[in-house]
């Protein structure tokens, strides 16, 4: 399951740079595939493919938060999420619309860091 930021956070930014995946971003900043990626191109949901260095329009304009498709609870890097381990407010936590398994999440750690 993918992490994701409540709307308690207060914005201190412990949590972006444990991100292994370079998932976290800032409140109203865009993201994209390729940042902390090894990605050059992505196949969408809709079966399109973009460059990953294309802006990607911000999850959230208020607080920090966790693009769901880069996350992997930090699977093959930590024992435990990073982001939620540094959080001073408890505000990192599963995201239920974002339930997978351990050997997804490999998969995408995998796919996101080009490995085998």
């Amino acid at each position: 399951m993918a992490i994701k930021i409540t709307d308690e956070c207060i914005n201190c930014g412990a949590c972006e740079p444990e991100c292994p995946n370079t998932a976290i971003y800032e409140g109203g900043r865009e993201w994209t595939w390729s940042g902390g990626t090894k990605l050059s191109t992505v196949k969408l949901e809709d079966g399109s493919e973009i460059d990953a260095s294309t802006p990607q329009n911000p999850v959230s304009d208020e607080f920090y938060y966790i693009v769901s498709g880069k996350c992997t609870e930090c699977t093959g890097f930590h024992e435990e999420p990073q982001c939620a381990a540094v959080c001073p407010v408890d505000c990192c936590v599963p995201d239920p619309d974002h339930v997978e398994s351990k050997d997804v999440l490999l998969a995408r750690k995998a796919y996101l860091h080009q490995e085998g």
